[in-house]
């Protein structure tokens, strides 16, 4: 008989070599296979459990498939989530034996327990061929219509899936999306925001007909912003109230205020609410911030709340964590021709960030620079590029020398400062400078 699944475990972190290893998992794969070819075997979970571990390691593990199968089918709740949990890691969709287990998900989706609904769905949410999604989207459809929210909520997670394989069903789901953004339920409200999302991303065509549902985003996300949310508590991240449903909806927003001045009012003042009453001190709040502003700078927003967007870049472009830094430069230079004025107030921390020991930091800053460059401000830009260009590191001066020379070539007030500011660049760049650009 085969030992247990922790025995297995401590035996391979037991080996010393890799040919040690190997001898191990082959002596188990070899019980495995002998323990599958018997009919009355009440070791299958554990062996497929164990066919898991394996699988993880990188070890072929392609004879269990069928037992997978054989667990999803049987009536013991153990054995059927080991079943499940085999087959979304142990098969994929191009798997062939996989349409041998559509009778039985279909019969588990309609199951009076709820977690095998569960498990049904979240398989079918995984590795569901385009075939499979045919074949039970409909009883998909009537799941989201369930009375019980965790059902409602796998169901809307699993419907994302059907519509990125079968662009035909597209439409089945469209009027079940509207209640799911109504419901007050955390998960359920976060399925059916994801749900849209994904809808709107494959079909722009719908954003039109979703609009409708702004006020309720709006309400929602006003409800965990101020007056905190339906079991709120439960959700609470850092102080901050259910972040990835914020961060959710905040997505959504921007997919439906995108390019339409009407929509795009009716969620300016809960943006502005967001982005002055969460705070930045934390990570989870910066999240938040990061959100609301690609939001802002997406959507047809008032002149004021996207200087209050940009000057929340400011902030994180003076955050100790390299990454929120990053973060802030990238979204600068995808802004800066939307409000040049208010990222121009932010001009010398982002000087600053070109002195940065992070290369990409240094990197990106460098990019947001060159974007700042304008007619009226080429001299004061160019004599900071070039006190930089002095102590600049090496692998970093021909990329600095290349954006100076493009930028006065482009902006360059009169001929003779132009002359006279490339043969600075050539003088302190050396080699550094293109042959083409001297």
């Amino acid at each position: 008989m085969s030992i247990k699944l922790r025995e297995l475990i401590r035996s391979i972190r037991a080996c010393k070599t890799a040919a040690e290893e190997r001898a191990v998992v082959a002596r188990e794969c070899a019980l495995i296979r002998t323990a599958f070819k018997e009919d009355d075997n009440q070791f299958r979970h554990r062996n497929v459990a164990k066919l898991l571990f394996i699988h993880m390691m990188g070890y072929p593990t392609h004879f269990g498939q069928m037992e997978c199968l054989k667990l999803i089918a049987s009536s013991k709740f153990p054995e059927k989530r080991v079943g499940y949990l085999g087959l979304t890691q142990l098969l994929d969709e191009n798997t062939e034996v996989l349409m041998l287990v559509t009778n039985s998900i279909k019969n588990d989706m309609g199951h009076d327990n709820q977690y095998v609904n569960g498990l049904a769905l979240c398989a079918l949410g995984n590795i569901a061929s385009s075939e499979m999604c045919r074949a039970l989207a409909r009883e998909v459809e009537r799941m989201m219509n369930s009375t019980n929210p965790y059902v409602r909520k796998k169901a809307a997670l699993c419907a994302m899936r059907i519509i990125r394989k079968v662009d035909e069903i597209e439409d089945k789901f469209n009027h079940r999306i509207g209640p799911l953004l109504e419901d007050r339920n955390h998960g359920v409200l976060l399925s059916g925001c994801s749900l849209l999302a994904a809808l709107l991303e494959l079909n722009p065509d719908y954003v039109s007909d979703f609009r409708r549902h702004i006020p309720s985003l709006v309400r929602a996300l006003r409800n965990m912003v101020t007056s905190g949310y339906t079991s709120a508590a439960e959700y609470d991240i850092a102080g901050i109230t259910d972040p990835f449903l914020q961060a959710k909806i905040l997505r959504v927003l921007r997919i439906l205020g995108t390019g339409n001045a009407k929509a795009s009012d009716e969620m300016n003042d809960i943006l502005a609410q967001v982005a002055t009453n969460t705070e930045g001190t934390k990570n989870t709040g910066n999240a938040i911030l990061y959100e609301c502003v690609l939001t802002i700078m997406s959507i047809e927003a008032e002149s004021g709340l996207r200087v209050l967007g940009i000057n929340i870049l400011g902030r994180f472009l003076i955050s100790r964590d390299n990454n929120i830094r990053y973060v802030a430069l990238a979204t600068l230079q995808r802004v800066v021709n939307v409000d040049l004025k208010a990222v121009q107030r932010h001009r010398a921390t982002i000087i600053d960030c070109l002195k940065d020991s992070d290369v990409s930091i240094r990197k990106r800053a460098l990019d947001v620079a060159y974007a700042l460059i304008t007619e009226e401000n080429i001299k004061s830009m160019t004599k900071e590029l070039l006190d930089y260009l002095l102590v600049a590191e090496v692998n970093f001066k021909e990329e600095l020398c290349s954006k100076i020379c493009m930028a006065v070539d482009r902006y360059s007030p009169n001929r003779r400062w132009q002359l006279d500011t490339l043969i600075k660049v050539m003088c302190l760049g050396g080699n550094f400078v293109k042959e083409q650009q001297r």
